[in-house]
């Protein structure tokens, strides 16, 4: 057997969608975005249209906080700091060009996942400037920690443990040096109580002590920031904090006395501001008096606060971001005149259908919101995992959307290639299938590149989806969930005209309805068309009917505007669904796994099965949408996978009773099948995966995986006769997904197969075939070990050749339980 060898592979695409914690993402001074999906960090400059650049795996949880450490003068390092529900804090260097990333610590202290982290640098009076964050984590504990450059083993120290009183939860900090010498350094805590607690310390002994608890908020705080009142020397330091209440308080931090403070502010009457809500409260720090008091409060939004983030312009005003569970964004500023703190501009949804279905548009809030480092941009996350953007036009005074990036936020269990390698359709256990496509760019700076992006997204449902499979040369789809029966899909007009413009793309779709809507209350995807006006008053009768919503017959025209840019997130899950045009029915429990025909004709499919009599395949013809029957029984278990041959003249088929099966076509008209060969111990353990090679000649080869941590090669030693054991590949993890590449490679007929593992392990192996009927692997390329996912590998497609890419590049697309989708370009 050839040696193992390691090799470097691009990265076409890598889609993640965010985690739904209001600390799990940031954005550094120069330009790029870390936030977390589900155990990674990804990172992303929205200024480059390629969307995620990479993906970072060290963490065994849910990555719920990030943050990027202040820059050192004379020190090029950034360094990011992550936290979850590992309990580990984990730190990473990045390079800000291309946003490559090298681990560099795993810190531990916390016995609770972490929720929140915050960060400074400090420069104590004769002493270099070092960098300190803070942690806070569901043990009911803050520490604070060193970062050292200088130190080579131990960069990260604890300095300080402090409990939290009353054991409530951090869910937010803040730091901020308390004046211009920095000398004094405040630090803000707040969780699961309705007061914010204040904490100051000595910039030169760093020990933080309890001065002061703000109340004032009836909830749960949710988000802290802090910022200085003006850039000049003496200014006031600003908190707000966010809370569930639906309100923000403003709170102000003055170095002297309390009747200084109150001059300073506002110029406010004594008597009016001392009463017991406005207390002035009066906290120390390294020798200096400071005191707080209560601001104001801003009233507008209509349901829980999870972040408020402060900007300042370039000429100085101070801008507030807010990001709420009412679907909307607020950017907050303080009248000139009168001090009033005033909605400036309202970004998002502005509670349009609130209460709906995610189907009809609700998005169920925005959990954070984050400025560029120049403040003329803002994104933020909705519950579908996907970040939206917008961009300020100064010349017309205006925020204006731009598209982001989006992704799956659970496993990610099916993907399957248009056959003209157009588009890949991908499917979850968060309850979408979603269409991703490359889009060639247009206009001017868009000529020379060419990105990825979700295009279109078909289904959104009430049941996790398991499978799918594209139809054949037709655009459509089945798609199977845990709902017990399989949904066929077509691509409608709006969508396929977008599809056209951006991707350059061409199918005939005169036949095709025009668009989709969904009933609010429904699960299937209810085609409208849109174009016969004689129509119209029916059509909105029966659309009030079935509940649908008459803004949806827009569709057409919303996806019309989106024909120089990939669609915004609001246009995605309301706009391009796919009608629904057959239901299949018959499999008694949730849908494992389901494939379709190369010509489109023939249907197979299985459920989760413990018995002999649900452990049948099923197989449905596509002209009338009825089942062929006797279903293909021999199957005790689970069928994990069932594939065509290229030709689709045989059927194979592997479970979880560690048994293959191939079936061959009984006569050409009928489209059924029948045993060929029965391996009832083709495993020792389950087999999890099969695919068939390109043939090389007339033999037949087909791959098998299974959990005993081995690959098998059977070949078909004459035309329509059995199979038989030609080699295998041993590896160290269970075998979860394998595909071989449809085409053979160099002279003599190589075959390429792409193997994926239980650990997230990508390997890339040469095939060739002996005379002696013996598969030979010719040579393992192992990729890079920064490219693994952190969990199992669910299925591996690559895809079918197109013209665009090189000669010897190959694209494979790699779905992980860890919900992310890759596209990696591999040479072969």
């Amino acid at each position: 057997m050839a040696g193992t060898e390691t090799i470097s592979v691009n990265s076409s695409y890598l889609a993640a969608g965010a985690n739904r914690y209001s600390a799990a993402s940031d954005w550094s001074a120069e330009g790029v975005v870390a936030f977390g999906s589900d155990g990674n960090v990804c990172l992303w400059n929205p200024q480059n249209p390629r969307g995620i650049s990479s993906i970072l795996s060290q963490h065994t949880g849910h990555v719920k906080a990030v943050k990027f450490l202040p820059k050192l003068e004379g020190n090029d390092k950034t360094i990011l700091i992550s936290g979850g529900d590992d309990k580990v804090v984990r730190a990473w260097s990045v390079n800000p060009q291309d946003a490559t990333c090298s681990y560099l610590q795993a810190v531990e202290g916390h016995t609770e996942p972490i929720n929140c982290i915050a960060a400074l640098g400090v420069t104590p009076a004769g002493a270099p400037t070092k960098r300190i964050f803070v942690t806070g984590a569901a043990d009911a504990t803050v520490k604070i920690w060193v970062h050292d450059s200088a130190a080579q083993e131990e960069p990260f120290k604890l300095l300080q443990s402090i409990k939290t009183t009353k054991k409530f939860i951090p869910l937010a900090l803040a730091l901020s040096p308390l004046d211009d010498e920095a000398n004094g350094i405040v630090l803000a805590v707040v969780g699961t109580t309705n007061v914010v607690q204040i904490f100051t310390a000595g910039a030169s002994d760093l020990e933080f002590t309890l001065q002061a608890t703000l109340p004032g908020h009836e909830n749960w705080v949710r988000s802290l920031d802090f910022i200085k009142e003006k850039t000049e020397a003496g200014s006031d330091l600003l908190l707000a904090s966010a809370s569930q209440d639906k309100y923000i308080r403003l709170w102000r931090i003055h170095q002297g006395t309390a009747l200084s403070a109150l001059n300073n502010a506002t110029g406010l009457d004594l008597s009016v501001s001392l009463t017991p809500g406005n207390k002035i409260h009066k906290i120390s720090a390294g020798g200096t008096k400071y005191c707080i008091m209560f601001e104001a409060l801003l009233l507008g939004h209509e349901d829980w606060i999870y972040t408020a983030r402060w900007s300042r312009t370039a000429d100085g005003k101070l801008l507030l971001l807010s990001a709420s569970a009412d679907n909307s964004l607020s950017i907050w500023e303080s009248d000139p005149e009168s001090g009033i703190w005033i909605t400036g501009a309202r970004l998002g949804e502005v509670s349009r259908e609130k209460g709906a279905t995610t189907a009809t548009g609700s998005i169920g809030g925005f959990w954070t919101g984050l400025w560029s480092p120049t403040g003329t941009t803002v994104i933020t996350l909705g519950r579908t995992g996907s970040w939206r953007r917008w961009d300020y036009n100064a010349h017309d005074d205006a925020w204006q959307q731009n598209y982001a990036i989006s992704g799956h936020t659970r496993s990610v269990t099916g993907i399957s290639w248009a056959q003209d390698g157009s588009y890949l359709l991908s499917t979850s256990s968060d309850q979408t299938t979603r269409l991703h496509a490359q889009w060639t760019g247009q206009g001017t700076d868009s000529a020379s590149y060419s990105s990825w992006h979700e295009m279109s997204r078909p289904q959104i449902h009430g049941y996790d989806l398991n499978c799918i499979s594209v139809l054949g040369p037709t655009p459509s789809f089945v798609s199977g969930a845990d709902e017990k029966l399989m949904r066929v899909f077509t691509e409608p007009k709006a969508v396929a005209n977008m599809l056209s413009c951006l991707t350059n793309s061409r199918v005939d779709i005169s036949s095709a309805p025009d668009a989709a809507n969904m009933p609010v209350l429904g699960l299937s995807n209810k085609a409208i068309d849109t174009s016969d006006p004689t129509q119209e008053t029916s059509q909105n009768q029966q659309q009030q009917e079935e509940g649908l919503s008459q803004s949806n017959l827009t569709i057409s025209t919303a996806l019309a505007s989106t024909t120089s840019h990939p669609p915004y997130e609001e246009n995605l899950s309301r706009h391009t669904l796919w009608p629904e045009v057959e239901k299949l029915y018959g499999h008694g429990y949730e849908i494992s796994c389901l494939a379709s025909s190369h010509d489109g004709k023939v249907i197979a499919s299985a459920c989760k099965a413990s018995s002999l009599n649900h452990a049948v395949i099923r197989l449905f013809e596509t002209d009338k949408w009825t089942e062929i029957r006797p279903p293909l029984q021999a199957h005790s278990l689970t069928v994990a996978r069932v594939r065509f041959s290229a030709d689709d003249e045989l059927l194979l088929s592997v479970g979880r009773d560690r048994q293959w099966v191939v079936w061959s076509k009984t006569t050409p008209d009928k489209g059924g099948y029948e045993i060929l060969q029965q391996m009832q111990k083709g495993h020792s353990r389950m087999i999890l995966d099969c695919a068939w090679a390109p043939t090389p000649g007339t033999k037949r080869v087909f791959a098998t995986a299974g959990r005993d941590k081995q690959v098998k090669f059977w070949i078909q030693t004459e035309e329509g006769k059995e199979f038989a054991l030609a080699g295998g590949l041993a590896e160290e993890h269970p075998v979860t997904a394998v595909d071989f590449l449809p085409e053979l490679i160099e002279e003599g007929g190589k075959m390429v197969l792409a193997v994926g593992t239980e650990a997230g392990r990508v390997m890339v192996v040469t095939l060739c075939v002996r005379e002696e009927s013996k598969v030979e692997v010719v040579k393992k390329a192992v990729l890079e070990r920064q490219l693994w996912l952190p969990g199992a590998v669910v299925q591996l497609a690559w895809r079918p050749r197109t013209a665009e890419l090189e000669e010897k590049k190959r694209e494979l697309a790699i779905a992980g339980e860890d919900g992310s989708l890759r596209i990696y370009e591999v040479e072969v």
